[in-house]
Order: structure tokens, then sequence, then C-alpha cells
């Protein structure tokens, strides 16, 4: 088997772990702050427990600046689950699943605003038509409040994953695993204040689902993530991330027989067409244009930096 195709089966595996999310968080029958908070306990047991086997704390590379960017991703990534998972309680797994996959659309419009970065009039295009798929998957109509609601978080949760990306990318020279460590850290004081827990005395079984998100859903399929990340190209990672939403789409169908309206379908395509071209690699300089001096580095490049950690997210390698 080829790097390349360990990489494939490794980000395969992890996004069909991603799409199992729903049913544990649902299975756990604990409110959303609940459930995040015992997400970031057990999931940041295992990711220390695999670091300090690995080695990751020698040289581990942390700063006061690092350590910083990454506490702030992890309160947008820790309040993105817990709008995602307040999304599946007011509408489905299904209908969650598929409105925060415009995630990548937040990511263009934020780097706009924030990073003045120039929106072409495809980028326009698409965003345009990404929102008419979103538009026909929601299917509210008067009266429908949950669905309002349950989309209303959904769009909540991908704008704050955008929001962690932004921060996310500008942290270099540290190992993703950290990072994810740190974030989930954050998670443990920002939620202990939110989570109802007097209803953990009476979750019986629902440990067990809670336990496997942190261990499962968060330690070992980061794990997998970030080492099929170094060995598979950006347009291979967008396309592969989209089995997380149809093993999302078949479990929620299989354990609790909800499914998209025929209409709300046709809204799918829109948005998956859309969010593959968004996260196209840009093409490469064509052979004979004028390249830097030796020596000089590319704007917007700095010399000797690595490639930023890639976001701890659910969905594509752009982050749940």
């Amino acid at each position: 088997m080829t790097s390349e195709q360990t990489g494939a089966v490794q980000l395969t595996a992890a996004m069909v772990l991603s799409g199992t999310i729903g049913v544990f968080v649902v299975e756990s029958t604990a409110s959303p702050s609940t459930v995040v908070l015992f997400r970031c306990l057990f999931g940041a047991l295992a990711l220390a427990g695999y670091a300090l086997v690995r080695g990751y704390f020698r040289d581990h590379g942390l700063t006061r600046r690092t350590v910083g960017l990454s506490a702030l991703g992890g309160v947008f990534i820790v309040l993105n689950w817990v709008f995602l998972f307040s999304a599946y309680e007011h509408g489905s797994i299904s209908l969650a699943t598929v409105v925060y996959h415009t995630q990548p659309f937040f990511l263009v419009l934020l780097g706009a605003v924030v990073l003045r970065e120039r929106l072409t009039r495809g980028q326009f295009g698409w965003l345009a038509v990404a929102f008419g798929g979103l538009v026909l998957v929601s299917g509210v109509g008067p009266g429908a409040s949950a669905s309002v609601a349950g989309v209303g978080f959904a769009l909540l949760a991908a704008l704050l994953y955008a929001a962690s990306t932004l921060v996310t990318k500008r942290i270099t020279g540290v190992r993703p695993h950290l990072v994810a460590l740190v974030q989930v850290l954050v998670g443990l004081p920002l939620l202990l204040p939110l989570a109802e827990l007097a209803e953990v005395g009476g979750l019986g079984a629902g440990w067990a689902w809670l336990v496997g998100l942190g261990v499962l859903h968060t330690g070992v399929m980061y794990v997998l993530m970030y080492a099929a990340y170094q060995r598979l190209t950006t347009a291979r990672i967008a396309v592969l991330a989209f089995v997380y939403p149809v093993v999302a789409l078949v479990a929620d169908r299989v354990v609790y027989g909800h499914h998209i309206g025929l209409l709300q379908a046709l809204g799918i395509p829109l948005i998956v067409a859309a969010s593959l071209r968004v996260n196209r690699p840009k093409p490469k300089p064509k052979p004979g244009k004028p390249k830097s001096k030796p020596g000089t580095p590319e704007p917007g490049s700095k010399p000797g930096s690595p490639d930023p950690a890639p976001v701890p997210g659910t969905a594509a390698a752009s982050r749940r």
C-alpha cells in the first residue's frame, strides 16, 4: 500500500467516525453543554496520553503566542460543538450536518472581512449556489420553529468553525495534536459553569457514549486525520471529507428513521459542488511567469515557517 493509499484509508476512517458523532451525542441523553464538557475532558486525556507516548511534549514549540492563539481557537471550536449538538436536538442529525457544511463559505467571507482578501466573481457565484442549496436543504415552512432553530444553530456552528480555522492557521511550529490538546483543555473551564451537572447522576449507559465521544471522536479521530493530512493533497482531502456527511445521513436514517425529503435532497449536490469548487487549490503559475529572486520570499510567506497546523474540527481539512 502506497503512502497516499494509507492516507486515504486513514482519512476515510476518520470521516466515518465523524459521521457517527450525532448518534453518540443523542444516545448520551445529556444536554449539549454537558456533552461537550465531557468530550473535552475525555478527549484531553486521550490526546495527552498519545502525545506523551509519542514524545510530543519534548521540543513542543509552544510559546505565549501559540498558546494564546490555540486557546482562542479553542473557544471557537468548543462553542461550535455546543451549537452543532444543539442543532441535532432542535432538528435532526441529517439537517444539521448538511447545513454545517456551509463552513467553507463562511471561511471565504471571514477572510474577505477580517483579512481583506479579495473575493473573485467565481467565489461569489459559488456562494450563491451554496446559498440556493441551503434554502432547499433547510426545507422550512411556516410554523416549523424546530427546523428554523436547528438550521440557525448549525449555521452558528459553521461560522464558529470558520473563525477557529482563521485563528489556527496562524499557528506555526507546533504539532496539531498539541494545538488540539490546548483547545479541548480550554473547554473545561469554559463549559463547567454552563453544563447541567445535576443530570450526570442519571446518565447510566450514557457515560459510555460520552467516553466514546472523547476517546474515539476526539483522540483517535484527530490522530487519524493528522496522519492522513501529511500524505494527501488538499484536493483529495476535500473530496474524502464528504464521507462524513454521507455517513451521518445514513446513520440518521438507520438509527432514527430520519431522512431528508426530495426537495431538500436537491440542495445537497449544490452545497457539495460549491464546497468542492471553493476548496479547490489555486492553479499553479504558468511556465514562463517571472519568479521571485532567490532568497526573496513569496508575498505573505515567512521564510523557514512550517505549514500551519490543520484545524481540529469535524469536517474537512479546511477544521469539526
